[in-house]
């Protein structure tokens, strides 16, 4: 059986490497993203890995969005959410806007996302879901209260619901990566990007296909005896 895997987050970055991982381990794998629609049709054309759009943060749009992608492709058995953003900000300074669109996206799309999938796998006796945390949500950041607090929620969130799916061959569990070689690092300056790498003992910056690997394992079928569990990819940074 060759089983379907859902990305959040795609087409870009971790979510990219991971959705090319999964599909070159057997599974079946459709990605959504939200905004960069150049960014995703480059990266279908290029995989042949269809993406579809929606707003990870709106319940209703990922209703729809999961039918609509059951019913072209077959069931999820697979659900990696990875979908996510920062708007960093000193708490003093933060806007309540900047709180509640990395909250809505990064937690509240935990919900969204895996509500409208987990009645299916129920039924049918089998589930992978993976969820993509960070280092920050585990040791905090200076400016990221919001990042830290939506990623730190997503580990509660995987352990409630690995403990009420694990009777029914369903398996939930985090992946929280340390710092990475991405577009949201690329924007950090000289100096603070060699602060990080020098507190990271095995002093280099991960690479998506660090976190990629940890995520094509957790998926197959053969983990089944691993839930409610954090794997943390992060060099050593942070051992929790």
């Amino acid at each position: 059986m060759r089983r379907l895997a859902l990305v959040t987050g795609g087409t870009r970055g971790l979510g990219k490497q991971i959705a090319i991982d999964l599909r070159e381990a057997g599974r079946q794998v459709v990605v959504v993203y939200h905004n960069n629609s150049a960014a995703a049709q480059e990266f279908s054309r290029s995989s042949s890995i269809p993406a579809v759009s929606w707003d990870v943060a709106d319940f209703g749009a990922c209703r729809d969005g999961v039918a609509h992608v059951e019913k072209d492709f077959g069931p999820v058995d697979i659900l990696v959410n990875d979908a996510g953003i920062t708007r960093d900000a000193m708490l003093h300074r933060m806007t309540e806007e900047q709180w509640q669109q990395v909250v809505r996206t990064n937690l509240d799309s935990m919900f969204n996302m895996s509500r409208n999938v987990i009645e299916g796998m129920r039924e049918r006796g089998f589930g992978r879901i993976i969820n993509i945390s960070s280092v920050n949500g585990e040791k905090g950041q200076i400016g990221q209260s919001n990042y830290a607090a939506s990623k730190a929620g997503i580990l509660g969130f995987t352990k409630a619901l690995a403990l009420e799916s694990a009777r029914k061959n369903i398996t939930v569990n985090a992946v929280a990566p340390g710092y990475c070689e991405t577009d949201m690092t690329a924007a950090v300056s000289r100096e603070v990007m060699k602060q990080i790498v020098d507190s990271i003992p095995v002093g280099r910056l991960g690479t998506p296909a660090d976190i990629a690997r940890a995520v094509v394992f957790l998926a197959d079928d053969k983990a089944g005896f691993i839930t409610g569990a954090t794997l943390e990819v992060n060099g050593g940074q942070y051992m929790g």
